[in-house]
């Protein structure tokens, strides 16, 4: 079965998008979607707990964003920091890209970066002449959607309360919405997905047969994959940790992945049809229009009644992407 881009697209209008975060986090509306059924229901995130069973273990990503986004000194060129290669080198998207050709340099706080490489995908290897320290250079890279600049309240907000492995671009953002009161009464486990960039890229083919998914690095501690496998079923908070676990699924009904330490990179792109085997729920913020993370999200619940979901989502206004409200998939 083939099928189009254009069959996950949905009008949303500009308002709608959340570009500030709630006063409190746990504050959201949540938008319940019943599987079975195709009932839909209009909840608060604070009813969450209600919806989960007694075995029931919940599983979110710990990544840490990095504040990536970097200037140079004079202003003219923007990096994006993807990937920390050693102490001095990283990985860069560039911008301009025309500017920065092999062996063009540039300076950020007085630290010099030399273009040692041009990747076939146009990033760039930079090598600078001491360790960059993003923390004291960089900025987040908000999502675009946002239409601005970073505020204060950002380097709290747009990081989940248990984030701990630093190297994401983006925020695992169906976490936003835990305080540590309520995860504290929750049985739950971490693994870890680097958030990349590729999250915002739109896909570009006509076929979903002929998109390239981008690849993002993960691991899954001994310990996480344990109590996965002993859960009666596994809550996943978030694309980025189905992703994960769908990528290690065994096929088979148990284990759910095979037992051990789990490190490597996933570039699994799931869409309709897909059958899932470790993933039994799904708790995740409302996504754009024909991107792979609705697509994943349509094969979870059916096209069709995501889409109607997005419908009245749109109509009871509820808030949109990052820093949006929510929906759980049961």
């Amino acid at each position: 079965m083939s099928l189009y881009t254009r069959e996950f697209d949905f009008h949303l209008p500009d308002e709608l998008i959340a570009a500030h975060p709630l006063a409190e986090r746990s504050a959201s509306r949540m938008l319940v979607v019943h599987r079975s059924s195709g009932r839909i229901e209009h909840r608060a995130f604070g009813e969450f707990p209600s919806y989960l069973h007694p075995d029931d273990l919940l599983v979110l990503n710990d990544t840490k964003v990095l504040p990536a986004r970097v200037l140079s000194d004079d202003g003219k060129i923007e990096l994006l920091c993807l990937e920390r290669l050693s102490d001095c080198e990283w990985r860069c998207l560039v911008r301009p890209g025309k500017r920065m050709k092999l062996g063009r340099t540039l300076s950020v706080g007085g630290i010099c970066g030399t273009v040692a490489e041009v990747l076939a995908n146009g990033d760039r290897l930079l090598r600078w002449s001491e360790p960059l320290d993003l923390h004291q250079h960089g900025q987040l890279a908000l999502p675009h959607y946002m239409g601005r600049a970073q505020a204060a309240a950002d380097l709290l907000r747009y990081q989940t309360v248990f984030a701990r492995e630093e190297g994401a671009i983006a925020a695992p953002t169906a976490g936003l919405h835990f305080t540590p009161a309520m995860l504290e009464t929750l049985p739950h486990a971490f693994l870890t997905l680097h958030v990349g960039v590729g999250t915002f890229r739109p896909v570009s083919a006509e076929l979903l047969t002929d998109h390239v998914m981008h690849s993002e690095n993960y691991q899954v501690t001994a310990a996480t994959a344990a109590k996965v496998n002993a859960a009666a079923r596994v809550v996943a908070v978030g694309t980025t940790v189905t992703r994960v676990l769908e990528h290690l699924h065994t096929g088979d009904a148990a284990p759910r992945i095979a037992p051990g330490l789990h490190r490597g990179a996933t570039d699994i792109f799931i869409h309709p049809p897909y059958e899932f085997g470790a993933v039994g729920a799904l708790l995740t913020n409302f996504h754009l229009p024909q991107s792979t993370l609705l697509m994943l999200v349509c094969a979870f619940a059916g096209r069709d009644l995501v889409l109607e979901a997005y419908r009245q989502a749109v109509a009871e206004r509820y808030r949109f992407y990052s820093y949006g409200d929510c929906m759980l998939l049961v």
